[in-house]
């Protein structure tokens, strides 16, 4: 098996597990649309779910699992898994106090926060101290999807991946059932009903943390609440996550700009921007994660054993089936966006007017689509090669761009003016990570990716074609995505596999087969 298609084998088992999530994912989005739409409480929601979010970005999903997981493992590697479990038990009780203390002042500085984020809030007394209120309820969901993280880190660690992979699928599914149960209670007792929204994402975030216990406890792991500053593994972990931390931040940063200006657009837009972005995470998270996970541990083998032409032609590779799985998506949200938006979230509180703005933004969207998969399948290529710094550099490009493109569009635009920030700063972080990626490893092979990029420009044609035919002479909604979908994939994957090569359909087969 060569390279590629370890990495796409890989790339598929994660990207089945991840599907289940995205899909629950944009199953709570409905509930949401359906019971809220895009009004005063789903803004304050989404700005208080955001507070902690961004703190659970910074440590959860990025620093802490990634560093604890290498310090488990070495540790495993010389003192055994028995005296692991125990370190590591030590290691979660210290962060848990750490993050306890953070939550804590989250709690407490919650109305400064808020006025931070949203300061044009303030302007309506009775929704700032709502977000006030959601954002309290909420902080508690930061320590629990961190110890969710490192369980599932754990895990990893030891050989099980499915289970970690589908516990955020149980998180959206419990957040589910116990905001809707949690509505009708809260309204019959005359209370507003998003608080049990916000009480199913902590508890959900409790729930997808149990569920993972019980299999480690399995394997010999026990949690006792003991906490000793003085481990020096302690110390290694925040030797790890420093650097790490800084690069995440210029994420954080940008999450904050963008819902620092949407407040300042009027009532709906944070929620119609939140939309927007949770329909472009599915495809955005589906393919992107699932590459970048499979092709890190590929090329690192390929330049540890000093083969650079051999990681050229895997990462080169790479980028073509990236393409092939970000530029179909792309395109198909962009021609099919009011379609999509109208079938998944319009009714009860969510009207035609949200419809329309949520599809304009997820147009502005779909044109990042392209780029974020390319900045994904590059990432993993400077971490082989231990130039972590660069990343990081690409992050704060991105920063900069976002802010600058907003600064001059958002007084024309309004909300599709930070859409477009976004867009561009995911543009301008490609372009610097790719010229970079070509500069330290070299352009991969010409003929090859000239064919590819032929290859696809005709399948788009042919795709675009199936679309706007169905836009033409079908009326329903509904039809038009149940023709345009599975029939332009099909063209389109034909196409690439009579054309080639095969990096432009491999992704497909291998994921039909799974």
């Amino acid at each position: 098996m060569s390279s590629i298609e370890k990495v796409t084998k890989g790339a598929t088992s994660v990207t089945v597990a991840v599907f289940i999530s995205r899909i629950l994912g944009l199953l709570r989005e409905q509930v949401l649309a359906y019971f809220f739409g895009a009004g005063k409480a789903m803004d304050a929601y989404v700005v208080g779910y955001r507070i902690p979010n961004l703190l659970r970005d910074l440590f959860a999903e990025g620093a802490l699992a990634g560093a604890f997981v290498k310090v488990f493992t070495a540790t495993t590697e010389k003192e055994g898994l028995e005296r692991a479990f125990k370190k590591a038990s030590i290691l979660i009780s210290n962060f848990l106090l750490i993050l306890l203390i953070i939550v804590l002042i989250g709690f407490f500085l919650a109305p400064i926060i808020v006025s931070v984020i949203a300061p044009a809030f303030k302007t309506d007394s009775s929704k700032f101290a709502l977000t006030v209120s959601l954002t309290r309820v909420m902080m508690p969901f930061l320590l629990f999807i961190s110890l969710s993280a490192i369980f599932a880190g754990l895990l990893n660690s030891i050989g099980i991946f499915f289970l970690p992979a589908l516990s955020s699928g149980f998180f959206n599914l419990s957040s589910i059932l116990i905001g809707v149960f949690g509505y009708y209670l809260l309204l019959s007792y005359g209370y507003e009903p998003i608080f049990a929204m916000a009480f199913g994402v902590t508890l959900g975030g409790l729930l997808q943390a149990l569920m993972q216990y019980p299999l480690l406890k399995k394997k010999g792991f026990t949690f006792r609440f003991k906490v000793d500053f003085t481990l020096p593994e302690f110390y290694e972990i925040l030797r790890l996550i420093f650097p790490v931390i800084i690069g995440f931040s210029a994420v954080q940063i940008n999450i904050f700009i963008n819902t620092f200006f949407a407040t300042s657009c009027g009532e709906g837009a944070v929620s119609w921007y939140s939309y927007a972005f949770r329909i472009m995470y599915v495809p955005l998270g589906l393919f992107g994660v699932g590459l970048s996970q499979a092709l890190l541990p590929e090329l690192t083998r390929n330049i540890t054993q000093g083969n650079f032409s051999l990681a050229r032609e895997t990462y080169g590779r790479a980028l073509i089936v990236s393409l092939s799985l970000s530029l179909p998506s792309a395109l198909g949200l962009f021609l099919l966006s009011e379609e999509i938006v109208k079938i998944l979230f319009e009714r009860g509180a969510f009207k035609p007017e949200d419809t329309l703005w949520t599809s304009e933004i997820l147009k502005i969207f779909s044109l990042a689509l392209p780029f974020y998969g390319l900045s994904k399948a590059t990432v993993p290529l400077f971490y082989a090669l231990n130039r972590t710094g660069v990343p990081a550099a690409g992050s704060f490009l991105a920063v900069f761009i976002n802010l600058l493109i907003i600064l001059f569009t958002i007084k024309i635009f309004g909300i599709k003016g930070v859409a477009l920030g976004t867009t561009g700063g995911l543009f301008a972080q490609c372009l610097f990570l790719l010229f970079l990626s070509f500069r330290y490893l070299g352009f991969p092979e010409k003929e090859f990716f000239l064919r590819s990029l032929l290859t696809f420009f005709i399948s788009l044609i042919a795709l675009s074609g199936v679309i706007l035919f169905s836009k033409s002479f079908l009326f329903s909604p509904g039809l038009r995505l149940i023709f345009a979908i599975p029939l332009g994939a099909f063209v389109f994957i034909i196409i690439c596999k009579f054309l080639g090569p095969k990096e432009t359909y491999i992704f497909y087969k291998k994921l039909l087969r799974k």
